[in-house]
């Protein structure tokens, strides 16, 4: 017999509702049992956030930083605007209706500003202005925070200078909350050294040094969220190897509200499933280790 020839199978939300209920001993009946089970879905991401990395949501992000700014969104803020070309980099704006103020950390292009996360809320068609510059321009739309707050934490960056084969990336260290809030020369300018991830609704990175110039670039790896499930046509933001984790963890939270006598056997299912995939989702990288000298005794 021939095999099929095709590597495409993948499940719709419909399907994994379907699969997970009929794991529970049950058949979905109603429009409420799929809005039921797309909400447990959406939690069982959430939790999956919390047990560790999802590589497949790993993206690789980039920001022009400001001379004098040391503190940016944890993604691009970016501010569509009438027109950007009289405003200058690390200057303050503020909004003549609505009050809110923020820094540009960048002119994207000439009707596009990107910007630290505001104090306040930028509104449409409202006059912004320039602290230094005296420049005025309209807002074209409202600020989307989404892009940020998708952010779940950043693993590692670098910053990055020049271009090209003069392209120079050097890393920097993460610090904790205890050891930032200690730094006792947070004004003072150089090359940023070190990073914190402060873990907000709106995450935001702050750096130290505070950069001392508009040369450098600051690039990250971040982890983000795992794109919500909003209707049941929708496929799921995971790859093939999570297929059965996924079919395991809907039917144990089903379970919890639906079938209690079989919940005790899915968890333990689901636990099983998640732990031989995230075995697999991981760095294959190979390791090597050296012993230190510190630690010898030679005899004689």
């Amino acid at each position: 017999m021939a095999v099929s020839g095709s590597s495409d199978f993948e499940l719709d939300v419909a399907e994994y509702v379907e699969e997970a209920f009929e794991r529970c001993g049950l058949e979905v009946r109603t429009g409420y049992d799929l809005t039921s089970a797309r909400r447990s879905l959406n939690l069982l991401f959430a939790d999956w956030a919390n047990r560790g990395l999802n590589r497949w949501t790993i993206e690789q992000a980039t920001l022009p930083l400001a001379s004098g700014i040391a503190i940016y969104p944890a993604g691009t803020l970016t501010m569509t605007v009438a027109a950007s070309g009289s405003f200058s980099v690390a200057e303050t704006i503020t909004g003549g209706t609505s009050g809110a103020t923020a820094s540009i950390t960048s002119i994207r292009s000439s009707t596009a500003i990107d910007i630290t996360t505001p104090e306040g809320t930028f509104v449409a068609t409202e006059t912004v202005t320039g602290g230094t510059s005296g420049a005025t321009t309209t807002v074209s739309a409202a600020i989307s925070l989404t892009p940020i707050q998708s952010t779940i934490d950043v693993l590692s960056a670098v910053i990055r200078t020049g271009t090209g084969s003069g392209q120079t990336d050097v890393a920097i260290s993460r610090i904790s909350r205890d050891a930032y809030i200690n730094i006792a020369t947070k004004n003072s300018t150089s090359r940023p050294t070190q990073f914190y991830v402060d873990r907000l609704i709106t995450p935001s990175i702050k750096l130290w040094p505070t950069p001392d110039n508009n040369t450098y670039t600051l690039v990250y790896d971040k982890l983000t969220r795992i794109d919500d499930v909003d209707n049941p046509q929708n496929t799921v933001d995971v790859p093939f190897r999570f297929y059965p984790c996924l079919s395991a963890g809907l039917a144990y939270y089903i379970s919890l509200k639906r079938a209690p006598q079989r919940t005790q056997i899915l968890k333990a299912v689901y636990e099983e499933e998640f732990e031989r995939a995230a075995a697999e989702d991981r760095d294959r990288a190979s390791l090597s280790l050296t012993p230190s000298r510190d630690y010898y005794t030679f005899i004689r």
